[in-house]
């Protein structure tokens, strides 16, 4: 499913409910412009760096589980940095563009659920995620969600390019 870009213009409920917007955008942006992708691409790279577009996905899908679940609320996630190997991002053979998108939507569910129980004023937990600085409070949390998912989904265009997927918004 598309989400069209939220217009500046459009009301909303909240200021929460403006962070959720976008992030349900990048989101659905992210996994559109994957689907676009001929076969193979998913799991090859294109770029220096090394990094495939299905490994950018479980990337996206830890990022949101690191800040909210388990920085913000300081819930114990399991491992927080499952997405990564040493310091490069993995996929295993075996892991499915269909389960990483199924884990990604389930973990949108769960990340609004998180929006909606707090304040975007609220402090955050203290725990390991903060490495022994002052907790952030949501709102910088959902900033820094919306900046990685803008990126990220930026580098996205040109992998695409390069590979005669869908780009631009």
């Amino acid at each position: 499913m598309t989400i069209p870009f939220p217009s500046p213009t459009e009301p909303t409920a909240s200021e929460a409910e403006v962070f959720t917007r976008y992030l349900d955008f990048f989101r659905s942006t992210l996994i559109r412009k994957l689907e676009s992708l001929p076969s193979g691409a998913l799991r090859s790279s294109s770029l220096p760096s090394g990094w495939t577009p299905i490994e950018l996905l479980r990337h996206l899908t830890y990022v949101e589980r690191r800040w909210l679940e388990w920085g913000f609320e300081g819930l114990d996630v399991g491992d927080p940095w499952g997405d990564r190997r040493g310091d490069r991002w993995y996929v295993g053979p075996g892991e499915t563009f269909a389960e990483l998108a199924d884990a990604a939507r389930e973990q949108a569910a769960r990340s609004a659920a998180v929006i909606a129980r707090h304040d975007l004023a609220e402090v955050g937990r203290p725990g390991e995620r903060w490495a022994g600085r002052p907790p952030a409070t949501l709102e910088r949390v959902l900033f820094h969600l919306l900046q990685e998912y803008a990126r990220h989904v930026g580098h996205l265009d040109i992998v695409c390019e390069l590979a005669d997927g869908d780009v631009g918004e």
